[in-house]
């Protein structure tokens, strides 16, 4: 069942969704609706949309005509694309290698979306970053750690799966004084090529991330919690970055020490 469709920013809303680990602890998922210069929307990731969040959407985008693309980000985010795409049949279909081969059946555009070409088709709206020195699509199945990352510039929001994380404790924690936090998502350890080298490329492509994408006023992430600037009482959503970096510095350490 979707939730409620939260309107981030400017041409942004961000749609939370139900996703339980053993069908018990629901850590969330999500999907986000972007309107572009031209006028016309896409989707990033697919959910399937409960009726009246479909009917929203719907009225949003003239019953479905303007959304002009479903852009599935993360490999291994695929329980929901076979309905995304039978809600709205008309919208092209973009997705990852592995998007391609779990499902050959479905009408695929060529480019996917971890493509350097599709990322310069979207260039007028969007920036997409896709982690260095990490496994995009991993051989373990349970290491879920790398995502293409957006960044829309009309609402300077970042929209990641995984990759980022944003971790906000229930209500009574958070008055004791305990706040909030953004983290690299846990598997970075598995995730890091094992390879001399990996670590430099990762950091240098967080790095770069973090410079870029300074001025980002918003992070909607999957299985968290969106970290909207309207309601954000701590630091800027570049200084949670730059702390994140920080915290995963043994991890990277250690690595470096044993691969080069």
């Amino acid at each position: 069942m979707s939730g409620p469709v939260i309107h981030v920013g400017e041409g942004f809303w961000n749609i939370r969704g139900s996703y339980k680990i053993g069908g018990v602890i629901d850590v969330g998922t999500q999907s986000s609706l972007a309107r572009l210069a031209s006028g016309n929307f896409v989707l990033l990731d697919s959910y399937t949309f409960s009726q009246e969040t479909l009917a929203k959407v719907r009225e949003m985008t003239e019953g479905g005509a303007k959304i002009e693309a479903v852009l599935n980000l993360h490999p291994f985010h695929t329980v929901h694309v076979r309905k995304i795409h039978e809600q709205f049949p008309d919208a092209v279909l973009y997705g990852t290698a592995r998007h391609h081969e779990r499902f050959a059946d479905l009408p695929w555009a060529e480019l996917k979306t971890e493509d350097p070409a599709l990322h310069q088709r979207y260039s007028q709206d969007f920036d997409f970053s896709v982690p260095r020195g990490v496994d995009f699509i991993s051989d373990d199945q349970n290491i879920h750690f790398s995502s293409v990352l957006a960044l829309h510039r009309a609402s300077m929001t970042i929209h990641s799966d995984d990759t980022l994380m944003y971790l906000r404790l229930p209500l009574p924690l958070r008055l004791a004084g305990l706040g909030d936090s953004v983290s690299f998502h846990p598997t970075l350890a598995k995730a890091l090529e094992r390879r001399a080298g990996a670590v430099q490329d990762f950091r240098d492509w967080a790095e770069e991330l973090i410079h870029s994408w300074q001025h980002a006023e918003n992070l909607c992430a999957a299985h968290t919690a969106a970290l909207l600037e309207r309601d954000n009482k701590g630091d800027s959503i570049h200084d949670r970055l730059v702390k994140a970096l920080e915290k995963v510095n043994k991890t990277l350490a250690a690595h470096e020490k044993k691969f080069g």
